[in-house]
């Protein structure tokens, strides 16, 4: 979590510095464009559900005593995929500009700048596909501290490509693109594999498709593959049918879809991400009580941290949106543009965060085909509402909307589904958490609108949302855990015992 949050003020970073210098301008919008072939490669070649089939087979091996069939399944799936990956990333970027009229219809003006800035990050996808591997033989290992530095060393790059490289490119952005792949490359190949080869790493170039446990990834893969789990393509339809729109809608929409992603990442991401390693050992061995309390136990503590996150982003939109963004270029017109697509969106943050806890939850017992049967069914309820959305004209806002009614109805269905596989799970605790959550969060939520509403709005400038986010933030975090804890909430006593052990890490 801590990895993650240094990465999601990096991104924040990141975000004021292409706010202040692009705004939500056509270029801003190309750019954003730009990363939708390559997502959309991603998606093709299910950049997720390689790491995610990979980790649970390498850890069942690594733990039940068979390391050498472990770092077999490694070499051979790196190798394959290597393969895969140079042939389908030459192919788009050769037929760059005909994608570009697939992923942005409605941008036919920007196709051939969309279609420069891809070619450039197209090659990062293979950092990020075989990073992906790198990093799960770590987590495998229960080394978390390393790959958390991938997102951050991107991020660096792209700041750099903005502040640096950008003043020497026509245009602009064409910085921020090769800024991104030096990231990625750095971040996601150089460092990994630096570190996987002081810790014993084995690999042999070798296509033995034959394998049990090379066949078992490729077999739990294919159920994504063959999917549209909305997770996966979430990002590429809101830009999508954002390019319906006019200049700097899609901007607008990825500037709201970054803020979200901040909790997001540090609450949902973060604590998947340490679970999933777990959940397969557990399942691995056998021990399915642990399972089950792991999952319900994680899922509790990121619904408590969300909720919050969420009556943050409702209530304070304003002092949110200027102090990150609103400066140089980005000035009050872009921040109201991003704010009535930031609120709606807000009310989802629940939902997308516990999302990547039941994904793996499924993947660590190696039952890839209900979540993605879930999350195709998602992903059709919001392909439905915004294309009523764009069809019916109304506002971007109702494209946030529409990704939040579907990422919920997903969650709901996702915890119907995995305490129906694996039984017995605390679903009356989650709910008693998240609904305890919910009164908690009222009385912060409404200092926190009255600062935005009466401090915030009526003052412009950075400091004023400064002062409201740091002091009315703080105070309205304290409320809300004080009444947890008077509520007796385990989440708050956890969160008691997790800074006294901080504090004083020699004691249990």
């Amino acid at each position: 979590m801590a990895s993650l949050l240094a990465s999601r003020l990096l991104g924040l970073v990141r975000d004021a510095v292409i706010a202040g210098m692009f705004g939500q301008s056509a270029e801003r919008d190309a750019y954003v464009l730009s990363f939708q072939i390559p997502d959309l490669i991603f998606f093709l070649v299910a950049g997720g559900a390689l790491s995610s089939a990979f980790i649970p087979v390498f850890s069942e091996y690594l733990h039940t005593g068979r390391e050498d069939d472990a770092w077999k399944v490694f070499s051979v799936v790196v190798s394959v995929m290597s393969v895969i990956l140079v042939v389908v990333i030459a192919a788009a970027w050769v037929a760059a500009p005909w994608l570009a009229g697939v992923v942005a219809p409605g941008r036919p003006e920007l196709h051939p700048m969309i279609a420069q800035l891809s070619r450039v990050v197209l090659p990062a996808q293979f950092a990020f596909f075989i990073g992906g591997i790198l990093f799960g033989t770590l987590y495998a290992r229960q080394v978390f501290a390393v790959p958390g530095l991938g997102p951050n060393v991107y991020n660096l790059g792209i700041i750099t490509g903005g502040l640096v490289l950008s003043h020497f490119l026509s245009p602009g952005v064409l910085g921020l693109s090769w800024g991104a792949l030096l990231g990625a490359v750095v971040g996601n190949l150089v460092i990994p594999l630096l570190v996987m080869r002081k810790l014993g790493m084995v690999f042999n170039f070798s296509f033995d498709l034959k394998h049990p446990g090379v066949q078992k990834v490729f077999r739990l893969m294919a159920p994504v593959v063959l999917g549209l789990s909305l997770p996966g393509v979430f990002g590429l339809i809101l830009n999508f049918f954002g390019s319906f729109y006019g200049t700097g809608v899609v901007s607008a929409l990825d500037n709201s879809n970054r803020i979200v992603q901040a909790p997001l990442a540090i609450f949902g991401q973060s604590l998947a991400i340490a679970a999933f390693p777990a959940l397969s050992q557990f399942f691995a061995q056998g021990r399915m009580d642990a399972y089950r309390d792991q999952v319900a136990s994680t899922l509790r503590t990121v619904f408590f941290l969300a909720v919050p996150a969420s009556a943050i982003l409702i209530a304070m939109p304003t002092s949110v949106v200027r102090l990150l963004l609103e400066h140089g270029a980005f000035g009050p017109v872009e921040t109201a543009r991003t704010i009535e697509t930031l609120r709606p969106f807000a009310f989802g943050v629940a939902a997308w965060c516990a999302q990547p806890l039941l994904m793996r939850a499924f993947f660590s017992i190696q039952k890839t085909v209900t979540p993605i049967i879930l999350g195709s069914v998602a992903t059709a309820v919001f392909v439905g509402l915004a294309a009523l959305a764009t069809s019916s004209k109304w506002p971007p806002a109702a494209l946030t909307t529409a990704g939040t009614a579907a990422a919920t109805v997903l969650v709901v269905m996702m915890l119907v589904a995995i305490n129906r596989t694996v039984d017995q799970i605390d679903f009356s605790g989650i709910l008693r958490t998240l609904g305890l959550a919910g009164v908690c969060v009222v009385p912060s939520a409404g200092l926190w609108w009255a600062l935005d509403r009466f401090v915030v709005q009526p003052n412009p400038g950075k400091a004023p949302a400064a002062l409201a986010l740091l002091i009315g933030g703080l105070a309205g975090v304290w409320v809300y855990y004080w009444l947890a804890k008077r509520a007796g909430m385990r989440e708050a006593a956890y969160l008691e015992r997790a800074t006294a052990r901080l504090q004083h890490p020699g004691q249990s």
